[in-house]
């Protein structure tokens, strides 16, 4: 069929600008309508304990378990039971439980409720037990290293970026009030020293919004307060968070981010259920021997025992999306089955430059507030805009005025051969 110059001329600059409108939708990475990413930490998301070096852990973690060093179970543990068949679908491979080195038990019971168990190493002595998978010996199921790198580049591109405008920080004896109204989401800034001060922590934002609560300093230890309980409130009366009962239905706990950057040591008290989840990439958690973490928790090594779990509350928030990947760590020298030690701590070459190594020092008076004063909205702070800090990206939009500029330009450009087609026409 025989197209005419016009024709062609407009289906030609059409392409184009087709071509030009499409590119950036192709790059663009996977985010919701809001500008923000609902699967910011990736496989370490779909697991309730991540951990790079060793976990020694007593007796179960309600969701799925990633071990990049060696896991000591003995006592008996049981892992994965509150599992849906949506989230071990989800799993690599469908393991809810992984160990990239040996998986000590002993005489007791290591039990995987749901999914299947991958083991790199030995186990010894009693083989795990699988009420509906299978056991497979596999130790790069898990670019553990790779993923530690990332979580560590998030960690400090969250800490880096501002306080969300209006929200305070109230430390009054023993009371630690963090309140914030944005619904979207709700920034605050903390020294591990106020933190370690309260006897109670309270919490009131908009049930919907995601919370991120930064906590400055190289240790935090929550028995020196003696922490007994954090109460959660979305607008109403403040409620204590159990495993039970929790404010707005869960909707609070389950936008809840505790992001320690800095942190080579994070102490839980054994008084305290803790709700929201544990962002420490670079430190070790000791989760004590009695009450549990209401979340996940992406650490570099962990202890806990008796009634101190890791319970089935996966983090939903709504993060800033992630920029360039970071560099993937070396992986261990000798063969796939070396493991990393106990202490996972990194080197300074991936701590930030702010980290001193030591806990911050707490305020002087009984009584102090922080109001945070014209720090940009959530909306603004996370477009990747030039000063905002960290490594976090725009969503796309930076692209907009070049993507115009271009698409006049190839408008005129087909509109200048339509007129020329036509001139010819009439001339023969």
């Amino acid at each position: 069929m025989r197209i005419s110059a016009t024709a062609a001329a407009a289906a030609l600059g059409g392409a184009l600008v087709l071509g030009l409108t499409a590119a950036p939708a192709a790059l663009a990475a996977p985010s919701d309508s809001a500008g923000c990413s609902t699967d910011a930490f990736g496989i370490a998301g779909k697991y309730g304990e991540f951990v790079l070096g060793d976990d020694v852990h007593t007796p179960d973690a309600e969701g799925a378990v990633a071990v990049g060093g060696n896991a000591d179970f003995r006592g008996g543990f049981s892992a994965a039971n509150e599992l849906t068949a949506a989230e071990v679908d989800a799993l690599p491979d469908r393991a809810s439980l992984v160990v990239r080195g040996d998986l000590l038990n002993d005489k007791s019971a290591t039990v995987v409720m749901k999914g299947n168990a991958v083991v790199g190493g030995k186990v010894r002595d009693r083989a795990v037990e699988l009420h509906s998978g299978t056991f497979s010996q596999k130790a790069d199921l898990i670019d553990f290293d790779g993923e530690f790198a990332k979580l560590r580049s998030y960690s400090s591109a969250l800490a880096a970026m501002p306080a969300t405008e209006g929200t305070k920080v109230t430390l009054s004896g023993g009371r630690l009030t963090l309140e914030g109204k944005d619904s979207d989401r709700n920034i605050f800034k903390v020294t591990a020293g106020q933190l370690e001060q309260a006897k109670e922590v309270f919490l009131k934002v908009p049930a919907g919004s995601t919370t991120i609560v930064d906590v400055s300093g190289g240790t935090y230890d929550m028995t020196k307060g003696g922490t007994t309980g954090f109460f959660l409130s979305s607008g109403g009366g403040f409620m204590l968070d159990d495993k039970l009962q929790s404010a707005a239905d869960g909707k609070v706990r389950a936008r809840l981010l505790w992001n320690f950057a800095e942190a080579t040591t994070v102490t839980k008290s054994s008084k305290a259920a803790w709700p929201g989840s544990v962002l420490a990439p670079r430190a070790h958690l000791e989760l004590g021997t009695a009450a549990p973490i209401n979340g996940s928790v992406w650490v570099a090594s962990l202890h806990g025992s008796g009634g101190a779990e890791t319970h089935h509350f996966p983090f939903s928030g709504c993060l800033p999306e992630t920029g360039t990947t970071p560099p993937v760590t070396p992986k261990p020298s000798g063969s796939p089955e070396t493991t990393p030690p106990v202490e996972a701590t990194p080197s300074a070459s991936v701590t930030p430059p702010s980290a001193s190594g030591t806990p911050t020092t707490g305020p002087s008076e009984s009584t102090e507030t922080t109001e945070t004063p014209g720090a940009p909205a959530p909306s603004q702070s996370t477009s990747g805009a030039p000063g905002s800090g960290g490594d976090l990206a725009s969503t796309g939009s930076s692209g907009t005025i070049p993507l115009v500029i271009g698409t006049a330009v190839v408008l005129a450009a087909g509109t200048g051969l339509v007129v020329v087609a036509r001139r010819r026409s009439k001339q023969a």
